[in-house]
């Protein structure tokens, strides 16, 4: 995975007012922690920041964070985005720092492959029961995704972790049994029987037989 290097400014004013303060200069206030260290508290430019994202392309990118006329510079991941809960623009990053020779733990995404055997010719219909594992690996060998080829899968059978395609230097950290998706019968719907019309009851004129 390549880094991706970004200028990021220490924030002298911190709080909400700071905050408010950062975002309406096109700024997102951010934090930098981990490895044992003081908490930083920084900003990025929202635009350069969220492009850098985008073209990643990836769950989990690693930033080379670069301290504007310092001449320090820090790898880090983002371990949490923030985001408004009505227009949804990112308002505050939590990024951990790391050693790029140590190995992190995070989770991905499960990419499927192929189509199914039971879905194409034996109508059955995918129940995608986890769509993340968790893994363990050195940061520069982090998979964007892990592929899941479900070709040969048939109706009523189920793939597991272990199934799973992984990168050399990529370990599994959830149990190789656990269930990543279920290929099912479509069901079908009974035809309703139509509900007896009782016959009319037929009223005899004339007087009533002894």
């Amino acid at each position: 995975m390549s880094e991706m290097s970004i200028q990021v400014e220490k924030r002298e004013r911190t709080g909400k007012g700071g905050c408010r303060q950062a975002r309406s200069k096109g700024l997102i206030p951010a934090v930098v922690y981990g490895s044992g260290k003081d908490s930083v508290p920084i900003q990025v430019e929202r635009k350069s920041f969220l492009e850098l994202v985008k073209k990643s392309g990836s769950e989990n990118p690693i930033f080379l964070l670069k301290l504007s006329d310092t001449g320090q510079e820090r790898h880090a991941m983002i371990r949490d985005m923030q985001r408004h809960p009505v227009s949804r623009q990112v308002i505050h990053v939590d990024f951990q720092r790391i050693e790029m020779d140590a190995k992190v733990r995070l989770s991905v995404p499960v990419e499927l492959v192929g189509t199914a055997y039971g879905v194409k010719t034996e109508g059955a219909l995918i129940d995608f029961v986890v769509r993340e594992v968790h893994i363990e690996s050195l940061p520069g060998d982090i998979p964007r995704r892990l592929e899941l080829d479900i070709t040969e899968l048939h109706a009523g059978h189920h793939a597991v972790a272990r199934d799973l395609k992984l990168p050399q230097g990529v370990t599994l950290l959830d149990d190789p049994e656990r269930v990543i998706l279920s290929l099912v019968h479509a069901r079908t719907e009974e035809p309703v029987a139509a509900a007896e019309t009782p016959e009319p009851e037929v009223i005899k004129r004339g007087k009533p037989e002894d």
